[in-house]
């Protein structure tokens, strides 16, 4: 069932709801909103959009974030992040995909619309773990005693432009963050001090304003930020924040969990007593000319 609200824009809900069909809804499907001359569809669950006549749209499409793991874990990456602009659909129904994130541990799932699709985002390792895991954008390699280790990598998709970026390597007992659709994550600082999360991509904030939707940092509105790293300290200096972008946070104790509908990655727990965490759900949102 479509859900329609309407947002302040260049005209007034009270002229649609007097009969100006003109400026109406073109399609059907997900949580439709006007702003700025735009009609949007967001669909945080899989769904079906449907133009109702021939129409020219832009979309941008984001996969669920990888989930962080334990034991100082590396946060996970953020969901792929694509974005496609002037895109002819017809009066069908388009299948609309949006992909789970991540559980603990685990990679997140492809979300598709359109027949394109985006990579999940990678996992992050646990202590002792080896590499973050491959993904949109790459998870963070969990914190060793002994030894680092490498972040996963981002874009396993292959696509141009990047759908995200690698997650970061450990060093020593600190684990590293989830890389984001904006940026890697950087590596941790120092053994006692985690790494955060690559943040995301803030290139459609307007969107995330017009519907809602994303981490809306002091006006900006962020999508697919990674999860921040666990930690091997019962007194660790610092802890790393998630991603913008709904990356979650890396903690003494159990990681914060991705927010959902952002694509961001879970984040890491700790050594002692903390689990690793999820990632959020994607999402995606399909806009067209009044």
């Amino acid at each position: 069932m479509s859900i329609t609200s309407y947002k302040t824009g260049a005209i007034s809900p009270s002229s649609i709801l007097a009969g100006n069909t003109a400026f109406g809804p073109k399609a059907t499907g997900g949580t439709t909103a006007y702003a700025n001359g735009y009609w949007y569809h967001t669909f945080t669950s899989s769904g079906t959009f449907t133009p109702t006549q021939a129409i020219t749209a832009d979309y941008i499409i984001v996969a669920g974030g990888g989930g962080a793991n334990a034991y100082s874990g590396g946060g996970g990456g953020a969901g792929g992040f694509r974005a496609f602009t002037s895109a002819s659909l017809t009066t069908t129904g388009y299948t609309v995909t949006v992909g789970a994130g991540g559980a603990a541990g685990s990679q997140g799932s492809t979300t598709t619309f359109n027949s394109n699709s985006t990579s999940g985002g990678g996992y992050g390792t646990n202590g002792g773990g080896g590499p973050g895991g491959n993904g949109g954008s790459g998870g963070g390699a969990g914190g060793q005693n002994s030894s680092n280790s490498s972040g996963g990598s981002g874009n396993s998709g292959s696509y141009s432009p990047s759908e995200g970026n690698n997650g970061a390597g450990n060093v020593t007992r600190a684990g590293g963050g989830g890389g984001g659709a904006g940026e890697a994550a950087p590596t941790p600082s120092s053994s006692t001090a985690t790494g955060r999360g690559g943040d995301g991509t803030s290139a459609y904030s307007s969107w995330g304003s017009a519907t809602s939707t994303g981490q809306n940092v002091s006006g900006t509105y962020y999508y697919a930020g990674g999860g921040g790293g666990g930690i091997g300290e019962t007194t660790p200096t610092s802890m790393g924040r998630g991603g913008y972008g709904g990356g979650g946070a890396g903690v003494n104790g159990t990681g914060i969990a991705g927010t959902a509908n952002t694509g961001g990655g879970g984040g890491g727990g700790n050594y002692g007593a903390g689990t690793g965490s999820a990632g959020g759900s994607g999402i995606v949102i399909v806009r067209y000319a009044a």
